[in-house]
């Protein structure tokens, strides 16, 4: 496994979690060391767990050394970043240099497995430094996208909706199907082209459906209507269904942003204009200038105001800021004169070095003392059971903006709250 990242890491304890031997391969020295030491370097709710039992059982090993971990493998799963590139598209240039490094320590027939995501036609970019690198030895490229979701990744590798395998070689692909069999849904073998579009056209749909309801939230303020409301009379009807209904502040992220760029980028690229995904963007990009409105109309002018936020990471059950709203929530509130608080369980030692701004509390009722108002960014699940009678008791002025439609508006409004949410009058 070439990457100890999220996928990476998660994948690799999977795969061994079903009794495989695998080495994880990562050319950040101080990671590895993190992981020899029994240290996961991100948090991922039952990730440690599963990295202990299966390194105490001696099927997971990590190492900076391709020579340590390559010769011998029969499967090389590539799981490198992929970050957004000039205009949009995807850096493909760790996923390069996994492939040249690969290609230089095989000593047999080896499959190497693309699970990054990657733009159409990468297999055959992996294909191709190989054989430059390495004439001697046969290598098979199949692409497996992954459906991971930082916060139930574990669960979702175990329990897939489906198992897309796309590759050249009807082989290889089988080969990698046996490494799923242990598990449920649905497997489907495609050809490299459409396994990597797979991947991408899922995350702009998700994508697409979060700023359709963010766009229709804004409709619903106006007529007076509940998008709560909405969005569950929606989700009743068996073609649309109850997912990635909610409307807040958006998406963010490791993969929707850089993924619904990227597929922007490569429509592009063959000259197609793809104005359904840029407007998409433009919706998520708008999400968070609202939710900084709404405080503007609560308490008029920002300068000197205290305003804290409540959560920080891009969504619950990770410590991942990568696109997180509160980023660029902080920053405007910032540049508009306002002092910003913020407090989260798990995100903000991740958080410093990008709002350095920001002072930090130790729990929600910390971040409400003496503050004039609060965002609600994150839902996490310790939000749901705060004191919001004391909450209001601490607050300079009553105000909680609710990013994520956490609160019942009428029960704040009874509590004596100025409350605003997303889509809810």
């Amino acid at each position: 496994m070439v990457g100890a990242g999220y996928v990476g890491l998660t994948t690799a304890a999977c795969l061994s979690d079903l009794g495989n031997d695998v080495w994880v391969v990562d050319i950040d020295q101080a990671k590895v060391d993190w992981l020899r030491a029994g240290r996961i370097p991100f948090y991922e709710p039952g990730l440690q767990e599963l990295v202990d039992r299966n390194t105490r059982a001696g099927r997971m090993h990590f190492t900076t050394s391709y020579a340590e971990a390559i010769p011998g493998s029969e499967f090389a799963f590539i799981a490198v970043s992929t970050p957004e590139g000039d205009g949009g598209e995807a850096d493909l240039s760790s996923v390069r240099s996994a492939a040249a490094a690969i290609a230089e320590h095989m000593s047999d027939r080896l499959i190497i497995v693309n699970k990054s995501t990657v733009p159409i036609g990468t297999g055959d970019l992996v294909s191709t430094t190989v054989k430059e690198r390495n004439g001697r030895h046969p290598a098979a490229v199949v692409s497996n996208p992954e459906f991971l979701r930082e916060g139930s990744a574990l669960k979702d590798f175990m329990e897939p909706d489906r198992i897309v395998i796309g590759a050249h070689d009807e082989a290889a692909a089988a080969q990698v199907a046996k490494l799923y069999e242990p598990l449920p849904g649905r497997l489907m073998v495609t050809d490299i082209y459409s396994a990597e579009m797979i991947k991408y056209a899922s995350n702009a749909f998700l994508a697409t459906r979060i700023s359709f309801m963010n766009e229709v939230a804004r409709i619903a303020e106006r007529v007076n209507a509940d998008i709560k409301v909405v969005s569950e009379g929606m989700g009743l009807d068996h073609r649309i269904g109850p997912h990635f209904l909610e409307a807040g502040l958006g998406y963010g992220g490791s993969c929707f942003p850089k993924d619904v760029k990227a597929l922007t980028a490569i429509g592009e690229h063959y000259g197609y204009h793809p104005e359904l995904l840029r407007a998409v963007m433009d919706i998520n990009r708008d999400q968070r200038k609202l939710v900084v409105d709404k405080v503007r109309e609560c308490l008029g002018d920002l300068a000197g105001r205290v305003i804290g936020l409540l959560g920080l990471s891009f969504k619950p059950n990770t410590d991942d800021m990568r696109e997180a709203p509160s980023v660029d929530i902080a920053r405007q509130l910032i540049a508009g004169g306002a002092s910003v608080a913020a407090y989260d369980p798990a995100a903000m030692e991740r958080a410093r070095p990008l709002l350095p701004e920001v002072r930090f509390e130790k729990d929600p009722y910390a971040l409400a003392d003496g503050a004039h108002g609060l965002i609600l960014v994150t839902e996490w699940n310790e939000f749901k059971q705060l004191d919001l009678a004391r909450i209001k008791g601490l607050l300079r002025e009553p105000v909680l903006v609710d990013g994520r439609n956490l609160y019942d508006p009428a029960d704040m409004r009874r509590l004596g709250f100025v409350y605003r949410a997303v889509g809810r009058n």
